[in-house]
Order: structure tokens, then C-alpha cells, then sequence
């Protein structure tokens, strides 16, 4: 079996990480470059880097964080945030990542992952996938889009066996797309990008857990890695994703960035639950 990845999460802003509750009330969370240097020394399997403000404000990701932290860490580095061509592509490769994360880009270009997928290959090429539960309504009111991928009723027991709706978000989950969650999860699998980042809007900076739901709906979807982001208050809760939710790895923030729980706390944590994951190998 495949060793399980933990993979600890920057949102930067400002040149800083910070960290909110549903998308929402950033606080700061340290310098980029100091951060990463911890998680590496904690025996974190990759990072994400999220410049979470650049698709929203149209602006290019900061280079200059990337590289410095590119340069300081060797673990697999993904970044992301206001990708929105080839060019930008292979300006970040050539700063020192390894993937690279698309998200409103992809929505509104899709052929824009096959383009990229075909140039660099599938393997560094993520999607981020923001949904949002919406309960029940006229399905008139939601974004118009292509019917193999329009937003659907999923029946939910968290809602009491009601069905909702899986919204997916963009721009930072500032606007509601129409396409649902595990339908778009089947397309982008389809236009070659090589892994998913699912991170539920709804879960995101709460601790109560990843939405699991949702997670084990696109991670049976689909045959390409599902990262569960959005959520983690213990390690309990990475057990669950990567368990009952099927993900392949367990993306979280919070709880690593001020000190609540270590990498290498959470991953032997997994171990004696019998979850498979790497340690760091001292000589």
C-alpha cells in the first residue's frame, strides 16, 4: 500500500502566513520561508503554498516567496494562486517548485489544464477543488453551465437526509461556479491534471473535522490522488480523511502552524492506528 502523505499548507498574504475560518478572518501565522524550514525538519511529505489573495486581486503570485522557499526546503514543493497561463506555469517551475495548483483558472478556461497537462505532464499539474453545501433550492438560481456538470442534489445524513448541493467556489471561494463538486472532480481527472486538492469551504479553519462526505464522494469519483484539505483540528481527523474519507494525503494548517500538534506527532499517531506513512531517516 502506498504510504499516506501529510502535507502542511502556507496561505500567504502580504508576503505572510495567515490563516482563517471559512476563507475568512486572516490572522498571521509567520514568516513563508521559516515555516517551511519547521515542517521540513518535522518530516512533512510535501507543502502547498496558496498565494490565497492573487486571483482575486489580478495579480502574479509573489515569485520572490517562492524562490526563497524553494530554495530553503527539499521536500516536493506545490504552489499556487493567480496561475492563469503556460507562462506562469513555467515561471513557477523555474523558481524551484515541483506542482503547480490551479483553481479559477480551470473554471473558466478548462482546456487550460489540458494545455497545461500536455506541455508539463499530469504529474505537476493539481486542481483545487473549493465546495460549499448549499441546501435545496431552484436550481434556476445557480450559475449556467454545461449539464454534465451542473451543480446536482446530493442526499446527505448531515443534513438529516435532506439533499444538498456541492457548490464549487472560486477566486478564493468568493464566487459560486454552478458546477458541482464531484462532476467537475470527473472532468478535470479527464482533461489530464494528476491530482486534486478538495477543500471544503464549510469545514476550512474550523478544527471540527474534514468534510468527509464530500471527501469519499470524489475520492471514489475519480483514480487520481484526492488531497483532504479543510478542517483538521487533531489527528484524529487526518485518520478519518485518509480512512473513512479515502484521500491520499491530508492537507492542514492550522494545527501544525501554531504548534497544537507536530508533523511527526500526527504521522505516528497514524502508524499505531495502522495508517502507512514515511518517516524522516536519520544517519
Amino acid at each position: 500500500m502506498l504510504a499516506k502523505r501529510i502535507i502542511p499548507c502556507l496561505d500567504v498574504h502580504g508576503g505572510r502566513v495567515v490563516k482563517g475560518v471559512n476563507f475568512l478572518n486572516l490572522q498571521d501565522a509567520g514568516d513563508p520561508v521559516e515555516v517551511a524550514t519547521r515542517y521540513e525538519g518535522e518530516g512533512a511529505d510535501e507543502l502547498v503554498f496558496l498565494d490565497i489573495t492573487a486571483s482575486h486581486e489580478e495579480r502574479e503570485i509573489m515569485l520572490d516567496v517562492v524562490r526563497r522557499t524553494s530554495e530553503t526546503v527539499f521536500m516536493p514543493l506545490t504552489v499556487g494562486g493567480g496561475i492563469r497561463t503556460l507562462d506562469d506555469i513555467r515561471t513557477l517551475l523555474k523558481a524551484g517548485c515541483d506542482k503547480v495548483s490551479i483553481n479559477s483558472a480551470a473554471v473558466t478556461n478548462p482546456e487550460f489544464i489540458r494545455e497545461a497537462a500536455l506541455r508539463f505532464g499530469s504529474q505537476c499539474i493539481v486542481v483545487n477543488i473549493d465546495p460549499k453545501r448549499i441546501a435545496v433550492k431552484d436550481e434556476r438560481d445557480f450559475p449556467d453551465v454545461a449539464d454534465h456538470l451542473r451543480v446536482q442534489p446530493h442526499p446527505s445524513p448531515d443534513a438529516g437526509g435532506e439533499p444538498v448541493y456541492w457548490d464549487v467556489h472560486i477566486n478564493g471561494g468568493r464566487i459560486p461556479t454552478g458546477l458541482d463538486a464531484v462532476r467537475w472532480a470527473r472532468e478535470v481527472e479527464r482533461l489530464g491534471a494528476g491530482e486534486i486538492v478538495l477543500t471544503s469551504m464549510d469545514a476550512d479553519g474550523t478544527k471540527d473535522g474534514y468534510d468527509l462526505e464530500i471527501t469519499r464522494a470524489v475520492a471514489d469519483a475519480v483514480t487520481i490522488p484526492v488531497v483532504a484539505s479543510g478542517g483538521a483540528g487533531g489527528p484524529e481527523h487526518l485518520f478519518e480523511a485518509l480512512t473513512e474519507g479515502g484521500a491520499s494525503a491530508a492537507l492542514a494548517a492550522s494545527i501544525f502552524h501554531y504548534g497544537t500538534y507536530t508533523i511527526d506527532e500526527t504521522k505516528h499517531f497514524l502508524a499505531e492506528r495502522g495508517v502507512p506513512v514515511r518517516f524522516n531517516v536519520t544517519v
